[in-house]
């Protein structure tokens, strides 16, 4: 019983983790990224979003990426827009559940269908931390590299995002191991 309760907390913690704490990285578009001819509104809908969950837009440096509102989204209005992303490469982390939208920053494109609506479910107490932060404007773009063949990674698994329940498992580790050190004591 002595090595049991070890173990059993490590388990506990590392079990807590693996459950609660992911976050998935999509690549918009896929294979094709975010593309004229890529049919970005039927992309997302085989797809769950949750919030700590992270878009990934591969795209030509001649192109960018615009979040926009509902109003802004239908109209393709591409001038009055909540954040603008340049340089070929960017990432978005969805740090809020409901709708988010996104559209070409060439309005001829977007009224070409290059728009995105994603709808984020709350399934996380928490904002993410450490998560990657989007690169924005040209000059900052330029260190990154920039999309040649672009490769199918719709999915990876990363440690960003925990729930309540790792704080609740630690607190019962700690517990069970100051009973564990008493009863050795």
């Amino acid at each position: 019983m002595g090595k049991l309760l070890p173990v059993l907390v490590f388990g506990l913690a590392v079990l807590g983790f693996a459950l609660t704490c992911s976050a998935t990285t999509y690549t918009v578009g896929d294979t094709s990224g975010w593309d004229i001819s890529t049919d970005l509104s039927t992309w997302s809908n085989d797809k769950k979003f949750n919030v700590g969950d992270i878009l990934w837009f591969q795209y030509s440096s001649s192109n960018s990426v615009s979040q926009v509102s509902k109003k802004s989204f239908d109209s393709c209005n591409t001038t009055n827009v909540v954040k603008s992303y340049t340089g070929g490469n960017t990432t978005v982390t969805l740090t809020h559940p409901g709708d988010w939208y996104f559209v070409s920053g060439n309005k001829l494109y977007c009224l070409g269908g290059m728009k995105l609506q994603v709808e984020v479910e709350n399934n996380q107490a928490y904002a993410p931390a450490g998560a990657p932060q989007a690169a924005t404007g040209s000059g900052q773009g330029d260190h990154l590299p920039q999309p040649t063949s672009k490769s199918n990674i719709p999915t990876s698994s990363a440690f960003i995002n925990c729930g309540p329940n790792v704080f609740l498992l630690a607190i019962l580790g700690l517990i069970a191991s100051m009973l564990y050190m008493d009863v050795k004591m």
